[in-house]
């Protein structure tokens, strides 16, 4: 079996995922394409949007545009078409010798199946992936990210976030050698 050629990081929310991601890839000197996402405030129903960027974008938007779901005390609402358009571009923008950013996959993409495919293309693939993946159980479609051969999962929790980044710095740049 071959090294794998793909890291994803799992841990709870607010662990710090994001910020290790961010923090490897400004070692990076390759080019990055991908995607990004982060949550904004919640809207007057108490739902908290989540919204999707490319992953080498200087500055983010914040609009329906590029609004994947909603999670609240409710039942989550999901934007398929949303992943299913910008998600599957992102990840179809793909740079010669770059790197994949994946931050981060959850549930609510899980029924978007044109980004699913594209997912399990880029993984597929021989261009480095760096990805947070939600540690979610029973989600078959997270339970496959994980579980992909080309990929080494690292759990990541508040204790062992520094000891990661020291782990995962020279991991990175054995994918580019």
């Amino acid at each position: 079996m071959t090294e794998p050629r793909h890291i994803l990081i799992c841990g709870d929310r607010a662990v710090g995922k994001s910020a290790l991601i961010a923090r490897l890839l400004a070692h990076c000197k390759r080019p990055v394409s991908g995607f990004l996402t982060d949550r904004g405030n919640p809207d007057a129903e108490g739902y908290r949007p989540t919204y999707i960027h490319p992953a080498g974008a200087a500055e983010r938007m914040y609009t329906k545009g590029n609004r994947v779901g909603c999670c609240g005390e409710h039942a989550p609402r999901v934007f398929t078409e949303v992943f299913n358009h910008l998600g599957v571009q992102y990840l179809s923008e793909v740079l010669p010798g770059g790197i994949i950013v994946m931050d981060e996959l959850g549930f609510m993409e899980a029924q978007a199946q044109p980004f699913v495919r594209a997912v399990f293309r880029a993984l597929d693939g021989d261009i480095p992936v760096l990805g947070a993946v939600k540690c979610r159980q029973g989600v078959p479609f997270l339970d496959t990210v994980r579980a992909h051969p080309k990929a080494a999962v690292y759990q990541m929790d508040t204790e062992n976030r520094d000891v990661l980044y020291e782990q995962l710095l020279p991991e990175l740049n054995r994918l580019f050698s």
